[in-house]
């Protein structure tokens, strides 16, 4: 059996109001800018699901589904909110698409840091590869890790990070 694909996406750069809640901030002008950018890359690499439709959840964050909005003018496929994606551990983001990935189901996740950083670098820690290196170095807004799933037991560091990028608009 393949094991489906898990791609991560933190969301684009946000703004800092005055007053505003962390879970309510929205995107600021180069986070949009820079999500839109980020679409583009998705839709001219789409080889990374397989030829399938991925399962999108994003983040109930305001600048998470913003991020989204601006992704989804170039990369338009349905998606699910996630509440347990806001401030999520590793293995919360597991719990949440092992199900998937175990069938066979490409997953692409919108999410934040640390916990979309801490789970790539996890999973993919006994496959060091050049793009690895990169993300651990710094995982920036709109960044963009692809991590192929080598095993079943995936969630137990088997797993390649083979791509990374942090799109800019």
């Amino acid at each position: 059996m393949t094991l489906g694909s898990l791609v991560l996406m933190r969301h684009a750069k946000s703004a800092y109001p005055l007053g505003v809640h962390d879970h309510d901030r929205p995107l600021n002008e180069r986070g949009q800018r820079d999500a839109r950018a980020a679409g583009v890359w998705l839709d001219q690499h789409r080889h990374i699901w397989r030829d399938q439709i991925p399962k999108v959840l994003v983040s109930t964050a305001l600048r998470a589904q913003q991020t989204w909005a601006l992704v989804n003018e170039h990369f338009d496929v349905p998606h699910q909110n996630e509440s347990k994606i806001y401030e999520a551990t590793i293995s919360t983001l597991i719990d949440l698409v092992d199900q998937d990935i175990s069938s066979g189901q490409d997953v692409f996740i919108v999410g934040h840091n640390p916990g979309l950083e801490h789970l790539a670098l996890f999973i993919s820690q006994k496959h060091v590869t050049p793009e690895r290196n990169i993300a651990a170095e710094k995982f920036p807004t709109s960044g963009i890790v692809v991590v192929e799933i080598l095993d079943t037991h995936w969630s137990d560091t088997s797993a390649r990070l083979t791509s990374f990028v942090a799109p800019r608009g």
